[in-house]
Parts: structure tokens; sequence; C-alpha cells
């Protein structure tokens, strides 16, 4: 490997690992934040709700921006962004806390929709392998966050405005490596992302769409209510706590290996499927035998789900043709996905509160993960974007 191709690689992986950990940071100190900026637990989940609310509102974004100033700009620009983002919401005042928390937020929507059409026009002989290579790294980068913002407060002194700050370094490092991307010539207009007519016009676009908003679902009741069902059955908080980072890593080896192996093949069905059904069965442990090997209840649900977050984002770099295509799809997918995901946690909390219990709320989620196998077996299927058959 030349020493070009290294710091694109690099830049790729670093970028990628920025992807989550402006999110996942909030969670481990959010007591202090509330505490300290007077927050009630509403105004203290209104950070996340905010964050993924912006992932799909500022979706559509992305391909605006790839069309004018090229994809690598885009990605350039989605790192500075989260580095200005994390780094104002340390100012004082809840004001800046959401306005920061907001920014960042919008600089990962882009940055979501610009690294597939990214695969497509760096890595187009390697895009199974770049795409779990990236997802592995995005899901790698926020259980990083989640285990070490803790620590890292007690080491460094800092509180937790400091620490978030700290998470604008690796942001500015990214944006360091992936500069001479940026600086290279861009493809031009004509190479820019098409009029989304195409992709809103294909039936395969809204399998692609439910695959990528119902997984995203599941995953987001699973981060925001799982150690609270585990506290509720009567397990201790450390070890809920525990069970939630152990899921976390599962999912990372299976976001990588997943995508390499569906990518030979030209159906990626039997793997959607696959994945599907195995976050089923997690999900049913929880439900039926919640303090029964809890532990294999955790590796089966970050199997199946770490493979279907990948899959999913891997259909959408390989259906269309060409980056332009591939950023246009992402774009649709994303956008209506990550809004359908931020309604989840609420409506299971809700269903929850209703219900006086999590066995209606749990039962729901299993009535989702079958619509969701049933658009992954449409969306699996062969087909590329423009032709007929899509």
């Amino acid at each position: 490997m030349s020493l070009r191709s290294g710091v694109l690689v690099a830049g790729f992986v670093l970028a990628a690992l920025n992807l989550r950990p402006a999110i996942a940071g909030v969670s481990p100190l959010l007591d202090e934040i509330m505490n300290d900026l007077g927050l009630s637990p509403a105004g203290g989940g209104a950070i996340t709700t905010v964050m993924v609310v912006c992932l799909g509102v500022f979706a559509p974004v992305a391909p605006l921006l790839a069309r004018r100033i090229g994809l690598d700009r885009t990605l350039l620009a989605g790192l500075l962004v989260i580095a200005a983002g994390v780094a104002l919401r340390g100012l004082d005042g809840a004001p800046m806390l959401y306005l920061g928390s907001a920014l960042a937020a919008i600089a990962i929507a882009v940055m979501n929709v610009a690294m597939p059409g990214v695969v497509k026009q760096h890595f187009p002989a390697r895009v199974n392998l770049l795409t779990g290579v990236y997802v592995a790294a995005a899901v790698g980068g926020a259980a990083t966050a989640s285990a070490l913002m803790v620590p890292l407060e007690h080491t460094t002194g800092y509180g937790w405005r400091g620490v978030s700050a700290l998470l604008a370094v690796p942001a500015l490092l990214g944006a360091l490596l992936w500069l001479p991307q940026a600086l290279g010539k861009q493809a031009g207009p004509q190479n820019g992302p098409r009029p989304y007519g195409m992709v809103l016009r294909s039936r395969v676009t809204w399998y692609v769409t439910a695959l990528m908003g119902l997984q995203s679902l599941t995953f987001y009741v699973m981060l925001a209510w799982l150690p609270t069902i585990y506290l509720d059955a009567g397990l201790p908080a450390d070890q809920a706590g525990y069970l939630l980072s152990l899921t976390n890593l599962v999912q990372v080896g299976a976001s990588l290996a997943v995508p390499v192996l569906a990518g030979r093949r030209a159906s990626q069905v039997p793997y959607v499927v696959g994945a599907g059904l195995l976050t089923v069965l997690g999900y049913l442990g929880v439900l039926l035998a919640p303090t029964t090997v809890p532990w294999l209840w955790m590796i089966v649900l970050g199997i199946g789900q770490g493979a279907s977050f990948a899959l999913a984002l891997l259909i959408i770099a390989l259906r269309p043709a060409d980056p332009a295509a591939v950023t246009a799809l992402s774009a649709v997918a994303q956008s209506v996905g990550y809004v359908v995901a931020a309604l989840g946690p609420v409506l299971f909390g809700y269903l929850g509160q209703v219900s006086g219990g999590w066995t209606v709320p749990l039962v729901a989620v299993l009535g989702v993960l079958m619509v969701q196998i049933l658009a992954g077996w449409r969306a699996g299927r062969p087909a590329t974007l423009g032709k007929p058959n899509f």
C-alpha cells in the first residue's frame, strides 16, 4: 500500500470513528449535566432526542453539499462542524448545550449520508470490505466514547464540559488526515448526486428505507431502555450497564464481518433475514427469561443488530451504479429512517407506562422486527438503481 493510499484509508477510518461519540458520549455524563444545568429528566433526555431527530431532518443536506463542493469536501466540512459543535456545548448555559449538540448532529447527519458515496467513489472494488470497516469503526467509536467519558473526567479533572469538548480532538485529527482528499480534484457537477426523482420512484428505495428505519428503531429502544428493563427484572445497576456494553461490543465484530461475506453475493437476503431473526431471538430472551443467561441474549442481540445496521448500509452502497446515486439513496433512507427511529424510545416508554410493565412494549418491538425482516427480504434482492428491476 502506498503512502497516499494509507493516508486515504486512515482518514476514512478516523472519519467513521467520529460518527457516534458526540451522541454516545452524552449518556454517561447525563446525571452530571442535568444537575449542573438544572435540567429535568425530560430536558436531559431531549439532548439525545434532538440529536437523533437532526440525523433524519438534515440528511437531505448532504447531496446538495456534495453536488456543490464534492463528497470529499463535504466529509471534511462535517468533521470540522462536529469539532465546533462539541466545543460549543461545553460553554455555559443550557442553550449552548442544545445548540452545540444539534450542530454536531447535523454534521453527523451529513457524514452518515456521504459515507456510502465515499466508499463507492474511492473503493469501488471493495465496497463490502470498506463498508464493514467504516460501520465497525462507527460502532466502535460509540462504544469507546461510552466507556471512556467518565474515566477521562476523573483522570483529567476537567468536568463534563471539558471532557465533552475533548471529543473535538479526534474530529480535528480526522479532518487533518482527510485534508489531502479534500484539496484534491473533486468530481464535477456531472458526477454529482442525481435528482431525487429516480430514487423516489423506486419501490426498492422504500424497502431499503424501511430496513434502515426499523433496525435503527429497535437499536435505539435497546440503547435507551435495556438497562432499565434489567433493573426492573432484579439485576444490579452495574451488571445492567455491563450487559449493554457487551451487546455494543459484539456489534463491532458483527458489523465488520457480515458485510464482507454478504457483499460477495448478488443477493443479501439470507444475511438480512438471518440478522433479523437473531435480533428477534435476543429480544425474546429479554422478554421471556431476562435474568437467565442474560449475557447470551446480549451476544445474540449484538450480532443481530450489528449485522442489520451494516447490511442496511451495504445495500445502500451496492444497489446504485455510481457514488451520486448512492448519496441520493442514502439521503432518502437515512432521512426517513432516523425520524422513524427517534419515535421508538418514546413510544416504547409510553407503552411501558400505560401497560405497567415491559411485556407489551417488548411484544410490540417483536412485531416491528417482523416488518423489518420482510422489508429486508425485499431490499436484499439483486437490483441496480436505474434498471427496470429496481
